[in-house]
């Protein structure tokens, strides 16, 4: 390695949103050129709640959908490596070694799988297998391109320490072979939804795209949650905890506008409907040249494609140097090699 490594990556369950943005994808792109870069496609993750076979029909446009807002953004195929999980068959290996290394308690007492099992109305005293192991094949992930760094939203940060704890008990049974990754949470920890709720989800309905037209983000901003005490506009407001302020400080780059329509509700001479029509425009302005490019990227047949193939066959090629020093850092390596030694041997005697 002549560089340190990132490793980061999304679930593909559609287009991605603006708290994806905040979250971890403006992170990837400017550390893009300073780092080697591995962007997974983690289509295994979604069969974690998820096995139906219709939900993983669905996956192949979910895949294209995500990429083209990689591409977007400004992720750079040249620079970093965007791969599919699912073809990655190190990932396998790894994910059944690692298991060996963590207890089932100590996984299954995150709040996040709680969280995505009572999102995808799973009994937590039946969850599955696959669900509670979600945490060793996230370590699986990072760690098969050897990743110094991980940018993740908030959330995940917890599924950080279980690989550093991973790593740090493989390296000292085993020997050095893994570096310790370090979480890097993005700007805006977690991006409050337009309904006010705690995050952005996607599943729950109050996600600003970030393929939305501009007639699209305008009805949203119209209809996010403000002070919810303000019933006129002659009503002095609360700025601080407030969506629409919050999106403000976070995606409108006119700074005095912002103080402007904070000074003014806070003293009751403002209406929301100035505020969020700023928004929205601050939002499309926003938008805009992420639109552009997308649809740039989206008309050239079988761009999408070659890029993920290009870099499922890269991220291969790592994933098998990986367990290649996985196993001659076990000692599995040797078996093998002794008994084909003398198998060898004794086929050529017959």
């Amino acid at each position: 390695m002549t560089r340190k490594r990132i490793l980061t990556g999304d679930r593909p369950t559609g287009k991605l949103h603006l708290g994806h943005y905040v979250g971890s994808l403006q992170n990837r792109v400017r550390l893009q050129d300073e780092y080697e870069c591995f962007f997974i496609i983690a289509d295994l993750h979604t069969l974690t709640t998820r096995p139906e076979k219709e939900n993983i029909a669905g996956i192949s446009e979910n895949v294209r959908e995500m990429v083209l807002d990689y591409l977007a953004v400004g992720i750079d195929p040249a620079k970093s490596t965007i791969y599919l999980q699912s073809a990655v068959h190190a990932v396998y290996e790894m994910y059944l070694l690692f298991g060996m290394l963590v207890n089932i308690s100590r996984v299954t007492r995150l709040p996040s799988i709680k969280d995505m099992a009572r999102a995808a109305n799973i009994d937590e005293e039946v969850l599955p297998l696959g669900l509670a192991g979600y945490p060793v094949l996230q370590a699986a992930d990072i760690l098969m391109p050897r990743a110094h760094l991980v940018p993740v939203g908030k959330d995940n940060e917890a599924h950080v320490e279980i690989t550093r704890e991973i790593a740090r008990r493989f390296n000292r049974m085993y020997g050095e072979v893994f570096p310790i990754p370090d979480a890097m949470i993005g700007q805006v920890p977690t991006l409050v939804g337009t309904d006010g709720q705690a995050k952005m989800s996607k599943s729950l309905g109050n996600a600003i795209f970030l393929s939305d037209e501009p007639i699209a983000v305008r009805k949203k901003v119209f209809g996010m949650y403000t002070d919810p005490n303000r019933i006129r506009a002659d009503i002095p407001g609360t700025v601080e905890g407030n969506p629409v302020f919050i999106y403000h400080d976070v995606f409108n780059s006119n700074k005095a506008e912002v103080e402007d329509l904070k000074t003014r509700y806070r003293q009751g001479v403002v209406g929301d409907v100035e505020v969020k029509e700023k928004l929205a425009r601050a939002l499309n302005d926003f938008l805009a040249p992420l639109r552009e490019r997308r649809e740039q990227y989206a008309s050239q047949t079988g761009l999408v494609e070659r890029v993920i193939y290009e870099g499922t066959l890269r991220a291969s090629d790592e994933g098998e140097e990986t367990v290649r020093l996985m196993k001659k850092a076990m000692g599995l390596t040797g078996i093998w090699n002794r008994i084909s030694r003398k198998a060898r041997k004794a086929i050529s005697k017959e």
